[in-house]
């Protein structure tokens, strides 16, 4: 056993826990077993707990400043350390948000009524990101291939002729992918010779399970001034609340006009306190959690394929590449979506995500980053409402 116990059940309820105190907002009930919103049922690591504790008892929360070597030389090193990629400090910039950072890049490198092409199924906040910004929302749909995900490059390259944007999703919200070298390199050279501008959310690069190898695609290039990565600590220590996300820009004019929209326009540039702090004890001394919280979800992943092997054999589900998000093809069940839910939320009440949500219709987005306990009670009130469906 390690130094932390994921299988802790630690009551979130009362807390303004969008994901259980505000289930009722999306299902329509309260009294559901929560899988939906992606963060974690898990305390954050020791390291991160205790700055946090020690900058609160200060007792002193003005406004603070982001653009220094300890916040930015944390986010570089953990990237050497981690994923043996070299970046220049001077690329890291603040942004409060992942998507706030996305929406401030999309108005940048587009003008309205551009075309932004995203591979879909895809995070469920990009189609108003895009749609609000008055862009045109073009989707290439990831094909569904003998349990995996793979690119459809010739239709890709039609659809980004003529676009401003591609955003990306790697590792891949919700389907699991972990984009391959290969992949990535051929994505950037059509992107490059079209003049097309790489977006890449990495939120959930350090969920990695097996052989995948999350591979940012900034190193990929020697002069990567036509793409830029959007990310956080938060997906992985379960900080969302405390605010706080970064991007990695090498283009030096874009920097300037992100910081520009960020303290000119928007006056977001001083740094959540909380947050940077949580991002600094995350890289720097936290890469034992993030080690153990990996097997913990790798582990839960193959219970949950066990499981539904063993129960529920009419569901279709492969353990991911990435994410702690499983992905669950129930279209073999024979019934729609609202049949489905009506099942699941009114008999084996547990609140599970459809995939339509997401643009994939026929599946189920599933939140495993939580206790065993937890994710069997889930299981069995999932083959409960399975059962009402079969004939």
């Amino acid at each position: 056993m390690g130094k932390y116990d994921f299988n802790e059940v630690v009551d979130r309820k009362n807390t303004y826990c969008t994901q259980w105190d505000y289930i009722e907002d999306r299902f329509g009930e309260a009294d559901l077993l929560p899988f939906s919103i992606s963060d974690t049922e898990f305390r954050v690591a020791t390291p991160v707990l205790e700055v946090i504790q020690e900058r609160v008892a200060h007792g002193v929360f003005g406004y603070s400043r982001w653009n220094h070597e300890a916040f930015k030389g944390s986010i570089i090193d953990w990237y050497k350390k981690r994923f043996d990629a070299h970046f220049d400090m001077d690329w890291v910039l603040y942004s409060p948000t992942v998507c706030y950072a996305i929406s401030v890049l999309v108005r940048l490198k587009s003008a309205e009524r551009d075309r932004v092409v995203v591979f879909s199924p895809m995070y469920d906040a990009f189609y108003s990101l895009i749609q609000e910004n008055n862009r045109e929302l073009v989707e290439n749909e990831l094909l569904w291939d003998n349990g995996t995900y793979r690119i459809d490059f010739e239709r890709l390259e039609e659809q980004l002729q003529g676009a401003k944007i591609l955003l990306l999703t790697n590792p891949h919200n919700p389907t699991g992918r972990v984009f391959q070298k290969a992949e990535l390199a051929m994505i950037i050279e059509i992107c490059e010779r079209l003049g097309v501008f790489i977006i890449s959310d990495d939120i959930h690069m350090d969920i990695v399970y097996g052989n995948a190898r999350y591979t940012p695609i900034l190193g990929l290039v020697e002069n990567p001034t036509n793409m830029c990565i959007c990310t956080s600590a938060s997906k992985t220590m379960n900080t969302p609340g405390l605010m706080g996300s970064y991007l990695l820009v090498p283009d030096k004019l874009l920097r300037e006009a992100f910081l520009k929209q960020l303290k000119q326009r928007d006056a977001l540039s001083s740094v959540s306190i909380l947050g940077m702090y949580a991002t600094m004890a995350t890289y720097n001394e936290s890469a034992d959690y993030v080690d153990e919280l990996v097997v913990h979800l790798e582990s839960n992943m193959h219970f949950l394929k066990s499981y539904i092997a063993n129960h529920m054999p009419e569901i279709h589900f492969e353990i991911p590449e990435g994410t702690y998000l499983a992905w669950l093809d129930v279209s073999t069940l024979g019934v729609s979506k609202e049949v489905l839910q009506d099942a699941l939320i009114h008999v084996g009440k547990v609140a599970i995500m459809p995939g339509e949500t997401y643009g994939g219709k026929g599946f189920l987005r599933m939140n495993v980053a939580c206790s065993r306990s937890k994710l069997v009670d889930g299981l069995e009130r999932m083959h409960k409402a399975i059962l009402t469906l079969r004939g």
